[in-house]
């Protein structure tokens, strides 16, 4: 590729820079108007429905009873209708497979009648399973390549929705994705079996706690996406951004994120007008977007929901991918979701703000101002702490990944050490409960746990800790290591079932001591029990402090899992293993293969960036470099000899002037003799390096995914850093109209 590629891809976007942008402000809907108005959700199935069957299937979504299968007939009925009248010929199964990504096959609701002609049919068997191709899936041993049977379930739970394209517009329906024999295939599945577990674990502490109204508890969700935006046509040129979603080179543009003036600074017009397309579009889907903004980076922004029921929040977050990346190619962008596609900048992330309650008892991660609610919360916080402590590998591994070890540790994300963050007003409480020796309330009175008043916690009892991994905010947990490409589901089953396991434990321990205490006594006991035993968890401290680093592992011994080399075989560990089989949320059998998967992922990751790092060295910047060394090597064969101090020239301006212009002469000859000697250097360090990473690249291909791992991370990702050391070095030097890739300002800061 040559300069003048990339030339015109800087005059195309310039001249995007110019085009009028504003909407047409006259025709604006209010939100009301298109809220949900693509979305086959309750209101839409009230006017289409029998009374009795709207009410049935209402039950099911609001209480988790099994579904009538009786009335799926009337439902594909009436959804198919509803999808019509929306103009959708087709309908499709979405389902969640282990690549991360969405999955669809479209089915039209044609059928050929008994006189042969065509009528419109949607039954109810079509609706609640169907049967696309499971092989070429990753299943991670489940199943054999040549078996190819796969269900999708109907998740009634996850309303259905109209996709439009500009050739249409197609029924989608939310699925699960199950294995002939069973088994879990997908992400969806064991979220929703995550949230039965959590249920029943926190429906029995309520009820000790002597509520008799209890209802359903969900676990919520409110994801925040960090994303970049680049021209679509500088990225046309970048083969690695294309191909492996980061950049393999690239020095450090001059400017980058110092002075802070891109963080919430005017949003770009151009990205404006994006930004109010995706969120119409996500308006329309029933998608609550609250908060749009510029990140830290330059060319970095940033969109978050309103809490939903996670499992519905995690499909809206599948589809708020969907919407962004497609959105952003109608408006001539390139939306980048990897956590660390420019170095030397900071990468993206996609915080998850978690919570669990239901309608009845509200928030139970609410502090409240009651003597009862004080006890609750104190539980179900007391829950968390163990959970974290217990459970911290489980949730560094299910964050691992070869993208976001490029992140994870870094001055914008939270180190690999899980700990957790309370503030300094819920430590101290904590630490008193830990200690025995509960500080007198403002009332003077002794304080008991739900008996005399605790001091009520503010919803901003404490100032954010942007280091910690897992930190109270309030009313909720911000789980802040999960990357910006990944889905949600992984860290929200690891923090639901981890949650049921200490929900159990705190209940079968109530039951226990109730045979001999009051329920004050006997919570006051437990929630010691837990402090004494996981309190070490809690770290309101600077994550980055490498002194901290040390007392974690040494001191309270939590796991240091630097990368995903040392994280994913977490899932495999015993203790995870007999927590989420017990609860029916993942087999050992599924979470083996899910080690296999995430593995086989990470290892081939690497391959292919080291085949597109191979090629761009070879077929780019070796290029560029030969024809600057055959430049400088004209330039010193061009360098005019110094005449001697007996020639005409010299006696003429005199021997001063002479030793004047003789340094002037020598020292731009020693300039340009020093200059080609540190790129024909350069140059033949990168050969040097680029043959031993074809020569590796091709080592280790029958050893263990372990094996396989390591060697990635102790040998081809060091060469790789190595080999774009050089390649930057390179750039730095090379005049910029031999430069054939765009750089990072181009990139960064021409939008």
């Amino acid at each position: 590729m040559s300069n003048t590629e990339r030339r015109k891809a800087i005059r195309s976007l310039q001249s995007k820079r110019h085009i009028d942008l504003v909407p047409n402000m006259d025709c604006v809907e209010r939100m009301y108007e298109i809220w949900a108005s693509d979305v086959f959700d309750l209101p839409k199935m009230q006017g289409y429905l029998p009374a009795e069957v709207y009410n049935s299937l209402k039950e099911t979504i609001e209480t988790g009873k099994a579904l009538n299968i009786d009335v799926a007939d009337q439902v594909a009925e009436a959804m198919m209708e509803w999808a019509i009248s929306k103009n959708a010929r087709y309908y499709s199964h979405v389902f969640y497979p282990l690549t991360g990504n969405s999955a669809e096959k479209h089915d039209s609701f044609i059928n050929i009648s008994s006189q042969g002609g065509v009528i419109e049919h949607f039954s109810g068997k079509l609706l609640v399973r169907g049967e696309p191709d499971a092989s070429s899936f990753p299943s991670g041993g489940i199943r054999s390549t040549f078996e190819a049977r796969g269900y999708t379930a109907w998740d009634v739970t996850s309303p259905a929705y109209i996709m439009h394209t500009p050739n249409g517009a197609t029924l989608c329906i939310p699925t699960a994705f199950v294995s002939w024999t069973g088994e879990a295939l997908d992400k969806k599945t064991p979220l929703l079996r995550s949230d039965v577990a959590l249920n029943k674990a926190a429906q029995r502490v309520l009820k000790i706690l002597g509520h008799d109204n209890v209802d359903k508890v969900n676990s919520f969700c409110g994801p925040e996406q960090e994303y970049f935006l680049i021209d679509e046509a500088l990225a046309a040129l970048r083969p690695d951004i294309l191909l492996t979603g980061r950049t393999l080179v690239g020095k450090s543009s001059a400017k980058g994120q110092e002075f802070g003036d891109h963080y919430f600074g005017v949003i770009p017009q151009r990205v404006q007008v994006f930004m109010q397309e995706v969120e119409d579009t996500l308006y329309r889907l029933g998608i609550p977007a609250k908060t749009r903004h510029n990140e830290t980076a330059p060319a970095q922004y940033e969109i978050a929901p309103l809490f939903e029921v996670a499992n519905v929040a995690t499909d809206h977050q599948q589809l708020t991918v969907t919407v962004l990346r497609t959105v952003a190619k109608k408006h001539g962008f390139m939306c980048i979701l990897h956590e660390k596609p420019f170095a030397g900048v900071n990468g993206s992330g996609k915080h998850i703000n978690w919570s669990i309650g239901n309608k009845n008892q509200g928030n139970l991660f609410e502090p409240g101002e009651t003597p009862q609610d004080n006890a609750q919360f104190l539980l179900f916080c007391a829950g968390v702490i163990r959970s974290v402590h217990k459970y911290g590998h489980l949730l560094r591994a299910v964050v691992a990944s070869v993208s976001n070890d490029h992140r994870l540790g870094g001055h914008e994300a939270p180190p690999a050490i899980i700990s957790m963050f309370l503030g300094e007003e819920l430590t101290r409480v904590f630490g008193q409960i830990k200690d025995g020796a509960l500080a007198p309330a403002q009332t003077k009175t002794t304080l008991h746990v739900g008996v005399d008043t605790l001091p009520k916690l503010p919803l901003d009892s404490a100032d954010r800790n942007r280091t910690s991994p897992f930190a109270f905010t309030g009313n909720r947990f911000e789980f802040r290591s999960a990357g910006s490409s990944q889905s949600i589901a992984g860290p929200l089953v690891a923090l639901n079932s981890a949650m049921a396991e200490s929900l159990h434990y705190i209940a079968d321990r109530l039951e226990q001591l109730l045979k001999e205490l009051d329920l004050n006594a006997a919570i006051e006991l437990v929630l010691k029990e837990i402090m004494v035993e996981h309190g070490k968890v809690v770290f309101n401290g600077n994550g980055y402090d490498p002194q901290w680093q040390i007392q974690a592992v040494q001191e309270r011994s939590l796991a240091n899992l630097p990368t995903a080399v040392e994280a994913l075989p977490m899932l495999k560990s015993p203790e995870v293993v007999e927590m989420l089989s017990s609860l029916g949320v993942l087999s050992a059998t599924e979470l083996s293969s899910r080690f296999e998967i995430y593995a086989e992922h990470y290892i081939k990751s690497i391959e292919v960036e080291a085949k597109v790092l191979i090629e761009i060295v070879r077929t780019q910047v070796l290029p560029a470099a030969f024809k600057h060394l055959q430049q400088c090597a004209l330039w010193l064969n061009e360098q005019p000899e110094m005449p001697s101090m007996e020639s005409p020239l010299a006696k003429k301006i005199g021997a001063e002037a002479w030793l004047k212009y003789a340094d002037i002469v020598n020292e731009n000859q020693d300039y340009l003799q020093v200059h080609w000697l540190e790129m024909q250097n350069l140059t033949l360090l990168l050969q040097k390096s680029l043959r031993k990473l074809v020569d590796i690249s091709e080592q280790n291909k029958d050893e263990s995914l372990e094996k396989q791992m390591h060697y990635m991370v102790t040998k081809i990702l060091p060469l790789q850093n190595e080999i774009r050391m050089v390649c930057d070095a390179i750039e730095s030097e090379i005049p910029d109209d031999l430069w054939p890739l765009p750089t990072y300002s181009e990139m960064l800061w021409m939008l």
